[in-house]
């Protein structure tokens, strides 16, 4: 086989045909049905190869944003085919790209002929679970995941790749006594508590907060309790009165009506709206019961906490060291306050996110007895 144009898609093609393997087996084995054909390592990279050249083209001036997903028509239902497949390269994924960029749209691959050559058959929207899906975010910036749960929206993401950075998302990150339920739930780890539809919800307010680029915290507290008030100056905050519901509400609704695509596109909504008030000046407030509280507000030390001088620091990709640094090196004052925070309020967590694309957790770690700050943006791209 001749060797790749992408250097990287042979670097990374043997340790994601080995993820998938694993993940495969862990699903058989828990009786799991219509699943996804696993890849080899000469599809993903192939996949690979043909996406990374296609996101550095342009049609009509505009850069391809494709997803592309590994299965076999007949696995794919609805989908619309094409009467004579279209072969894998990065000219015709070009051309093709501004009839899929929508999201929730994938180009199907798979062999096809009597040679057996990668192929575009058509395109889908309905995709097994654990089903390998490239996508192309941006020039030069590709990430490799794969859709889990029972909700089709839902992914979980095994490589980032831009340019000649690879990182492979750490299987282990989740294994932390302490770590955040939301950052479990971007690793692709399920939650069976109550609190599901919550982590959840926050995943989706941490995709909309970095997508408005314009930096922002939001800070998560418990509902019920008044602690969190010690850390804010009240008079530099929007507070509401009573608590505003829609969120909680719409998590409700939702439930109740399953995957019905009118609450989906609803709590769509609902999402946006408290994400964009992140973009405020300040901190936005949400109870654990997904309950707004107050934007705009102020971040101050408490009465009764000490300065935040040291913070452990820790991002989910493979190979990636945990580091104990000043706070003032995490970023700006959102970073400083977020930690500050925390750190007072240990039963809290704070979502910052950076105008650069750089997504934060903060969360207490009584394992390490400090502030864990947790580097998300790889899990969210």
């Amino acid at each position: 086989m001749k060797g790749p144009a992408y250097p990287a898609a042979r670097k990374v093609a043997g340790r994601v045909e080995a993820r998938f393997a694993r993940l495969a087996e862990a699903a058989l084995a828990a009786a799991k049905r219509n699943l996804a054909p696993v890849p080899d390592a000469a599809t993903v990279e192939a996949v690979i190869d043909a996406a990374f050249w296609a996101s550095l083209r342009r049609e009509e001036g505009y850069a391809p944003k494709i997803s592309l997903a590994y299965l076999p028509p007949e696995q794919a239902d609805p989908s619309l085919k094409f009467a004579r497949p279209l072969p894998l390269t990065a000219t015709a994924l070009a051309r093709l790209a501004p009839a899929v960029e929508r999201p929730g749209i994938h180009l199907g691959v798979w062999r096809c002929g009597e040679g057996g050559e990668f192929c575009v058959w058509g395109t889908t929207r309905a995709i097994p679970r654990l089903c390998f899906v490239l996508e192309v975010v941006e020039p030069g910036l590709l990430v490799v995941k794969y859709r889990r749960g029972r909700d089709p929206s839902k992914f979980a993401n095994v490589v980032v790749l831009h340019g000649e950075e690879v990182k492979v998302v750490d299987e282990g990150g989740a294994s932390q006594p302490d770590c955040p339920g939301m950052v479990t739930s971007l690793l692709g780890f399920g939650t069976a508590s109550a609190q599901s539809d919550h982590v959840d919800v926050l995943v989706q307010l941490a995709v909309s907060m970095r997508a408005h680029a314009r930096g922002g915290t939001l800070l998560v507290v418990p509902a019920g309790s008044d602690a969190w008030r010690e850390s804010i100056l009240w008079n530099a905050a929007y507070t509401l009165e009573p608590a505003f519901p829609e969120l909680r509400e719409v998590l409700a609704r939702c439930e109740a009506e399953g995957d019905d695509p009118e609450w989906q596109e609803t709590l769509r909504r609902a999402v946006e709206a408290v994400a964009g008030l992140t973009a405020v000046d300040g901190a936005a407030v949400l109870n654990d019961r997904s309950e707004l509280l107050a934007f705009g507000a102020k971040i101050v030390q408490s009465r009764s906490g000490s300065e935040v001088e040291r913070v452990i620091v820790t991002e989910p990709v493979a190979g990636s060291e945990p580091a104990v640094v000043d706070p003032a090196e995490l970023g700006g004052t959102r970073h400083l306050s977020a930690a500050q925070f925390t750190q007072d309020q240990r039963d809290t967590i704070a979502l910052v996110a950076s105008q650069d694309g750089r997504f934060t957790v903060f969360a207490w770690s009584p394992c390490e007895n400090m502030v864990h700050a947790h580097r998300v943006e790889t899990l969210l791209l």
